[in-house]
């Protein structure tokens, strides 16, 4: 039998120490603290909402109401419980809680229809907006959403010289430039995200 040319073997060695360097091998792993999840955001009921109130297995009990101007709902069998201020599910907590002197065990869930939202969960658009008024805010809501929501621009607005007042989270305020006629007219780097709370005012053009 003929030996294998130098080179062959040289070649059928590298194979299978790459074979047996795969098989030996693990998947990689990461050292430290896993990643922290992103925060999750729950909606704050505000006077206006429209809530649904279902109560299980009793559907005399559940219903549809308002959140009245005081921020309190009335349901049957509880005359006033305030509703402003808290998510859903803390809502329905608080419902369970006050039914259960009435029915065993209830099971409360909580549905916003419609929404306002409390104030620190709007953005308050003041001046020479189309429809000015304010606008529930949602998770990643930028300037230009804002506008559409109130209609764009009156022909008076002095867009550009529009700003957003915001509050932080030390309690200051800070005051941002915004270039809402650029905007308006397809400049979209002069679109900013909005936080909840900012109230954006347009003032009147002098000319």
């Amino acid at each position: 039998m003929k030996p294998l040319p130098g080179n062959y073997v040289f070649w059928l060695v590298m194979v299978a120490g790459l074979l047996l360097l795969g098989g030996c091998s693990s998947a990689p792993t990461i050292d430290g603290p896993a990643a922290a999840p992103p925060p999750v955001e729950h909606y704050i009921i505000g006077p206006g909402d429209s809530l649904e109130i279902f109560v299980r297995d009793n559907p005399s009990l559940s219903t549809s109401v308002p959140v009245r101007p005081d921020g309190r709902i009335s349901i049957p069998l509880v005359q006033s419980i305030v509703a402003a201020g808290k998510t859903p599910d803390e809502l329905a907590g608080d419902l369970e809680s006050a039914l259960s002197r009435y029915v065993r065990s209830p099971l409360v869930t909580v549905i916003v229809k419609s929404f306002v939202g409390a104030y620190s969960q709007q953005v308050r658009v003041v001046g020479q907006a189309a429809m000015p008024r304010a606008v529930p805010y949602r998770s990643g809501m930028t300037l230009l959403d804002v506008m559409i929501e109130v209609g764009g621009l009156t022909k008076f607005a002095a867009g550009n010289d529009a700003k957003v007042a915001r509050r932080l989270s030390d309690g200051s305020e800070q005051t941002i430039p915004v270039r809402l006629g650029d905007l308006m007219n397809g400049a979209i780097k002069y679109n900013v995200v909005m936080h909840p709370g900012d109230i954006l005012i347009i003032p009147q053009s002098l000319l």
